[in-house]
């Protein structure tokens, strides 16, 4: 056989075994990539996320990307052609209020469309009475409602807050702050806009470094909330002390980064977002005095992708949405991904991707949900993709709120369910261990820890069953302890009694 007919040969096998080995196509399309190795799963996904048109995975305790069911899946989309009002063009942001109606801020067309999740009640805003004269928006950039449904809009490019009634009627313009901590020749130019339930209005704007601006119900600057604060790094710290004046100057500043958008629980904490990559605290939870209270107990920093691609980066997100019970959904805009945390800062599941299928995004750039469902609008494709949770997306919410809500007993069924569907998922484990720990089954509680791989919670229970088995046999022990002492005793008086005796027989 000719060297030609060997090489022919050979390429064949090679194709034939690389057709039939496991696991080959998802060893090849695995999701995340280590910024050093292409670290992925290569266990073929189970469940609902065969259906879904991206890898479904999250990390485990070892910060390893494993494939999971995937928790949501893409239902269908929402155009503006649908709706009967025509394309979206640039959509900026979007909000849901508390009556379900979807307000979306059509940038390019300078308008608000509004409607109902089912298509009806479709409205449109345009335009509004502005003391007389017919006034409209410029480059909008944010919305949101208080809980009376009046409508906040970010009008960017106009320099204003625009506050609405539920009818379209202007309300109040807030424009022109004036403060002595503002900086000379301060421009106004909202970004992103929140309401609290005093109608206290918070806004992330552009040039502001010092934090997200406040205002109060009469639209009155009243300071800033939750400063960024910059880590130095020391080496260029040191670097700037020995350089000259003209090396100085081409140094980058310290300088804290700007905000990208925010919402607000029903408590008043501010959740937000900051666009600073490199940052591994880019999500923060501001109290009302503007500290940072977000909680980060899970195995590795609410901060989006561990691993990534070099040339992709870190994830950058651009908006976040509060779900209630503690869950919160952050929407990252380097790869189009929604990460979805617990109260403890636990990663629950991701979903989403950047792509042409349903499910996939182009530019995704804001993240709402009305019950289980959450919506993404990608200003890219110029439409809202309405996903609606799996079997398995659906019992990980019920327990992670079951056990928000202080009913570990009720919870531990769903995390039982879950572990049906994904036995690698190790949450559930630390969520049964806690139930059993409420229960005083602290025996079996230790064996869920370490399957979770949770050390605090393992360590809690170890002493209690310390504790537990200490009472259980004390009067054992202590008995045991008693007899041994007695004997003790007995044997020092009868060896004593010897050596006496002994003495005296050799005195006589």
């Amino acid at each position: 056989m000719t060297a030609k007919k060997w090489i022919i040969c050979a390429a064949a096998i090679s194709l034939i075994l690389t057709s039939v080995m496991p696991g080959a196509s998802s060893r090849a399309s695995a999701a995340p990539e280590s910024s050093e190795t292409a670290s992925t799963p290569a266990v073929p996904i189970i469940g609902s996320s065969a259906q879904a048109p991206y890898e479904s995975y999250n990390y485990n305790f070892w910060e390893e990307a494993t494939p999971m069911p995937a928790a949501y899946l893409p239902e269908r989309y929402i155009t503006g052609r649908e709706l009967g009002v025509g394309d979206f063009l640039e959509p900026a942001d979007m909000h849901i209020s508390k009556s379900g109606t979807v307000y979306v801020l059509d940038t390019g067309n300078q308008r608000i469309v509004q409607f109902r999740e089912d298509g009806t009640e479709v409205k449109v805003i345009s335009s509004f009475n502005n003391e007389g004269t017919e006034d409209g928006f410029s480059n909008p950039s944010g919305i949101f409602t208080d809980h009376e449904e009046q409508i906040y809009v970010a009008d960017t490019g106009n320099k204003r807050i625009v506050i609405l009634s539920p009818g379209g009627e202007l309300v109040r313009i807030i424009q022109n702050p004036q403060s002595d901590v503002l900086p000379a020749g301060f421009q106004f130019q909202p970004l992103k806009v929140t309401v609290d339930e005093a109608k206290r209005v918070f806004v992330v704007a552009n040039g502001v470094y010092e934090g997200i601006m406040q205002f109060d119900e009469k639209g009155t600057f009243i300071g800033y909330v939750g400063t960024i604060k910059v880590k130095r790094n020391y080496v260029d710290y040191f670097w700037r002390l020995v350089s000259t004046k003209a090396q100085r100057a081409q140094m980058a500043l310290f300088v804290p980064t700007e905000f990208s958008n925010q919402d607000i629980d029903h408590k008043g904490f501010v959740y937000a977002t900051n666009i600073d990559v490199g940052s591994k605290e880019p999500i923060k939870r501001l109290n009302p005095s503007g500290e940072d209270v977000l909680k980060r107990y899970g195995y590795y920093d609410v901060s989006g992708d561990i691993y990534y691609r070099r040339t992709t980066g870190p994830s950058k997100f651009v908006d976040i949405k509060v779900l209630g019970e503690g869950m919160y959904s952050a929407l990252d805009s380097t790869q189009g991904r929604v990460f979805t945390y617990d109260e403890s800062g636990n990663l629950l599941y991701i979903f989403g991707g950047l792509g042409n299928q349903l499910g996939m995004f182009k530019t995704p750039v804001a993240v709402e949900h009305i019950g289980e469902r959450q919506l993404v609008l990608d200003r890219g494709k110029g439409n809202i993709v309405v996903f609606v949770p799996t079997e398995f997306g659906s019992n990980v919410n019920r327990a992670v709120r079951l056990h928000y809500q202080g009913e570990d007993t009720e919870a531990e069924d769903y995390w039982n369910r879950v572990l049906e569907l994904n036995s690698n998922y190790d949450i559930a484990y630390t969520g049964i261990g806690k139930a059993k720990l409420m229960r005083k089954e602290n025996k079996e509680a230790l064996a869920y820890f370490k399957l979770g791989m949770d050390r605090k919670n393992y360590s809690v229970a170890y002493k209690r069953y310390r504790r537990e088995v200490m009472k259980e046999h004390f009067g054992t022990v202590l008995t045991l302890l008693l007899a041994a002492a007695a004997a003790f005793v007995v044997y020092k008086a009868a060896r004593h009694w010897k050596q006496r005796r002994e003495s005296g027989h050799e005195a006589g």
